[in-house]
């Protein structure tokens, strides 16, 4: 066995302990474990939503079926227009999963570029990204979305690019507080009194380093990109009907709350339960990372 694979072994079995130590101790938490066994049962929904009922159940139905309460026929019950609801919601999850999910992974992806390169060298770079985030987050959140769907119109692409920019902000700052915990530690020091290029440090060392809490804002993030991509539905600039989308159906039930509650019940729960399995899940791994939790 040559020296390289000798050395490179250790690191391999580190990395495998460490997840192994983490998925432990997440374990022990049965409040994360319910999150994760309720956001898998909503994941698999949604992957074999055309398996369990036809997408033409969701964008189309019969007037003599309008309004009918849940039942053997329809289990959530069939809306205004006679739609299946529980074919809507099942196949709005795509929508919202992926309005949370995309949003998250580019506001990552964007903001841990700018983040790292402004907490790794500082000066005049850290100053000048930092107050182009702090000038865009002195702007509600909610209002910038609008803002931004606003120009461009409604429809699935617009929220999705709207949310992606409004999270680019957040995260640049999460992410450059995580990296400045770890660019003074003596391995970087290391790395550049060796001459490695700022672009390996970066991508190599620092930012795996601080990925802990970054993880963790991930996961719990995508529980609120959903509400809010909801909350843009709810008020007619998102995805537009006869386009399942949970805050969409919401809006659309507001008039039958009285008459026909389930059509607000059942949109409703499904934009909590997702929610909830993602922060219970977020609040999971937190303590996981945790080390001053370590048992």
């Amino acid at each position: 066995m040559s020296e390289t694979e000798t050395a490179f072994q250790p690191r391999q079995f580190k990395r495998k302990s460490r997840g192994r130590e983490i998925w432990r101790r997440m374990k022990k938490n049965k409040i994360a474990m319910l999150g994760l066994v309720m956001f898998g049962v909503i994941a698999l929904l949604t992957v074999f939503a055309d398996v369990i009922t036809p997408y033409k159940n969701a964008i189309s139905g019969k007037t003599a079926d309008r309004l009918q309460p849940p039942s053997a026929a329809h289990w959530f019950g069939t809306d205004n227009y006679g739609r299946d609801i529980f074919a809507r919601i099942l196949h709005a999850s795509r929508r919202s999963l992926l309005m949370g999910i995309g949003a998250v992974v580019v506001g990552i992806t964007i903001g841990g570029l700018l983040g790292a390169s402004a907490g790794y060298y500082g000066g005049i770079a850290d100053t000048v990204i930092m107050r182009l985030v702090d000038t865009i987050l002195c702007i509600p959140f909610m209002l910038l979305v609008l803002a931004i769907v606003a120009a461009l119109g409604p429809g699935l692409v617009n929220v999705l690019i709207a949310l992606m920019i409004s999270m680019v902000p957040t995260y640049t700052r999460v992410i450059r507080s995580a990296i400045l915990t770890v660019v003074g530690q003596d391995y970087i020091e290391a790395a550049r009194s060796c001459g490695t290029p700022d672009r390996y440090i970066i991508l190599r060392h620092v930012l795996p380093n601080a990925m802990g809490p970054i993880i963790v804002q991930a996961t719990m993030t995508v529980g609120t990109m959903i509400i809010w991509a909801a909350s843009t539905s709810f008020l007619g600039m998102g995805i537009q009907p006869p386009e399942p989308e949970w805050g969409s159906m919401l809006s659309e039930s507001k008039d039958y709350m009285q008459s026909a509650p389930y059509m607000v019940v059942f949109p409703g729960l499904a934009i909590a339960l997702t929610a909830l399995s993602l922060n219970l899940m977020g609040d999971g791994l937190r303590d996981a990372l945790d080390p001053r939790l370590k048992d």
